[in-house]
């Protein structure tokens, strides 16, 4: 048997704190047709869900939280119970594929049984059919969620465990008898230590008045129980374009497309965008390198930093640089430091006390952190199921903590994706928010063929809080 860790059992309390969310994540996937046949798809799900014991394991909670829950194998499981069969309404289109979309993942997960469940949506137009996999977050972050669905339906396997900016670990020391080399090495040691001691406090300060000053903007609270979908697909070729001319990061172009969207969303809601409205939880993945053998295993290993993302300033490109200059700053602060050696901290003391203090937190407003933006590297080549191609896959965002509006990324082929679960009532814009993500992109696409632009950005950087 396997305990859930703090950290993913903190999913299950925030879960709990409030009955309108679902900390579910999903991914779906759209196919060109025609749709298998049912029944022989559900015999290939059995038969690779043996390499996947997780998914076939449910959760024994322990009374009055005196342990943290456990994994342990379903002896009644049942693969019926967790893949579906679902058509759309004529026409069959997007806004159809969204609606349906919105409303799977407005459910929650019937923890009597294992934490997942598949749905094969067929009526889509262009001869298409989808497949959506909603997995707990206890179960899995959105790396390893990845790696579990490609395992699952992929034949190659595709979807990539860790991503390319994570750092590798460090060599082993080599021994030595020279006792200068001995006395040289402790210096190093205790002064490394001593510089992660005072990030991690300077990171820990910067997440506590995060979450305690609230945001200038209404873009958080409470949220009821429907959701509305969205999502976004913007040319990776143009991605890393804007890449290469600027000098910045896919997921500083990401940040900075979804910048430029909800300044617009904040402006056509009558409110002015503020250095403080977007304050934003950017999950980092702290998964080893793909040598680890543990790299892909089931569970969350993620750290958190806070950058309040730049809606005040109208210029595109002083978006970009002001995301590129606050995410060094933010991955330098301490801010991820700060969160893992807090989680890791929170598994040395009884579960009943995190727990609960957990649940405690969870049931207070929050007010600080507005939105959610997640990446998760995926395959740059096409996967198949069952010999149907997959046209285009989408990330499907968790939504709580009185978030309304939460987007996940995810790059395939040639494409970069952008998955966005909104608040039914407070989010009616969500289509807008997706259409304003790809114009922002190709706009900061078309600024990179401007030459005198680029020379400016040093310029920029200096001027742009």
């Amino acid at each position: 048997m396997e305990h859930l860790s703090a950290l993913d059992a903190g999913f299950l309390e925030v879960e709990d704190a409030d009955p309108h969310i679902s900390m579910a994540i999903g991914g779906i996937a759209v196919l060109t047709g025609p749709a298998p046949d049912f029944d022989a798809l559900i015999d290939l799900i059995a038969d690779r869900i043996t390499a996947e014991p997780r998914l076939r394991q449910v959760l024994r909670i322990r009374p009055w939280d005196l342990g943290a829950p456990e994994w342990v194998d379903d002896p009644a499981f049942d693969i019926t119970h967790h893949v579906h069969r679902v058509a759309v309404p004529r026409p069959g289109d997007d806004a159809a594929l969204h609606r349906l979309t919105a409303d799977i993942m407005g459910h929650r997960l019937d923890r009597n049984r294992p934490l997942w469940e598949s749905w094969v949506i067929e009526g889509l137009a262009q001869n298409r059919w989808a497949v959506l996999t909603k997995i707990h977050h206890c179960m899995a972050d959105g790396v390893s969620a990845a790696r579990m669905l490609g395992r699952l339906f992929d034949e190659t396997g595709g979807l990539r465990v860790v991503s390319p900016d994570t750092p590798r670990p460090a060599s082993a020391p080599s021994l030595s008898l020279n006792p200068l080399r001995w006395m040289n090495s402790a210096w190093r040691t205790s002064t490394e230590v001593a510089n992660v001691a005072v990030q991690a406090v300077h990171g820990a300060a910067e997440i506590a008045g995060g979450l305690i000053r609230p945001a200038a903007s209404t873009l958080n609270g409470p949220v009821s129980d429907m959701r509305r979908f969205a999502l976004a697909e913007v040319s990776m070729a143009d991605v890393d374009k804007v890449c290469e001319r600027f000098g910045v990061t896919v997921n500083d172009v990401a940040l900075a497309a979804i910048t430029d969207s909800f300044r617009s969303m904040l402006m056509n809601r009558g409110e002015t965008p503020r250095r403080t409205s977007l304050r934003t939880l950017v999950p980092v993945s702290l998964r080893g390198s793909a040598a680890d053998p543990r790299a892909g295993d089931p569970d969350n290993r993620v750290a958190a930093m806070l950058p309040y993302l730049p809606v005040d300033l109208p210029d595109p490109l002083q978006q970009l640089q002001t995301v590129h200059r606050r995410l060094t700053t933010a991955k330098n602060s301490g801010q991820r430091e700060a969160s893992s050696i807090f989680v890791s901290a929170a598994n040395l003391i009884p579960f009943a006390m995190s727990a609960w203090t957990v649940r405690a937190f969870s049931r207070l407003p929050q007010r600080g952190v507005v939105t959610l933006a997640t990446n998760v590297p995926g395959p740059r080549h096409r996967l198949q199921i069952m010999g149907r191609e997959v046209v285009r896959l989408a990330p499907i965002p968790p939504l709580g903590a009185q978030l309304r509006t939460a987007v996940a990324i995810l790059s395939y082929a040639d494409h970069l994706t952008f998955g966005i679960l909104a608040d039914y009532d407070h989010a009616p814009d969500v289509d807008d928010l997706a259409t304003g993500i790809a114009r922002a992109v190709a706009r900061l696409a078309d600024l990179s063929a401007v030459p005198h632009r680029s020379t400016a950005l040093g310029t920029l950087a200096l001027v742009v809080g």
